[in-house]
């Protein structure tokens, strides 16, 4: 049902509606914000929206929102998160794990993390409580942002009516496929460097 409403928000307010409940999604909101944008596009290829405002638009509440987070872990950290996160059904356990991604992976989290539920509404946070600079934040997320927003809003566009359907498939492959593109590249750059510093000290 509540699904149903927030597309109804898309629908009657356009591009404010998907700036303002994808700012809340990435706040940690429960908002499915794959398929507002999923059906943005959809709302595009009716011709109710344009392509490029809409795209705009999922960049602009995504980007303010993840900025958010990125604010709220450099001023107040990951304990006050941890402290007061199950508000917004933060446990502890999430922040930690995320917190390992991280750390394991780096800043390119902050890019494909977009794709994960789960890590993208922390991601920013433990980026920002690590007292990362905002400038390095800004690229790695913006870019993220662009790239998350773009895909889901063509997949709408191109598949129309089937949005739904398409989206739920797309769904259970998202996992294993982010694994593929973040793992495998991680696991190869780790294995670089450390030769790398092998050869620098013979």
């Amino acid at each position: 049902m509540i699904h149903g409403i927030l597309l109804k928000w898309i629908t009657q307010y356009g591009y404010v509606g998907l700036v303002s409940l994808l700012f809340l999604g990435i706040l940690g909101i429960p908002v499915p914000d794959e398929a507002l944008l999923t059906f943005s596009g959809f709302l595009v290829s009716k011709g109710d929206l344009r392509l490029v405002p809409t795209i705009a638009s999922g960049f602009l509440g995504s980007s303010c929102g993840i900025t958010v987070s990125y604010g709220i872990g450099r001023i107040f950290g990951v304990l006050f998160v941890k402290k007061y996160g199950s508000i917004v059904h933060f446990s502890p356990d999430r922040m930690d794990n995320v917190a390992r991604w991280f750390q394991k992976y780096g800043k390119w989290t902050l890019t494909f993390g977009y794709f994960l539920p789960g890590i993208r509404h922390l991601i920013a946070i433990v980026a920002g409580s690590s007292r990362l600079k905002f400038s390095e934040f800004a690229l790695f997320a913006y870019l993220g942002a662009l790239t998350w927003a773009t895909t889901f809003i063509l997949l709408g566009y191109y598949v129309g009516e089937d949005w739904e359907l398409v989206l739920g498939k797309i769904h259970g492959y998202l996992i294993p496929v982010m694994v593929v593109f973040i793992v495998f590249p991680a696991i190869f750059l780790f294995f670089r460097n450390r030769n790398r510093h092998r050869k620098n000290r013979d």
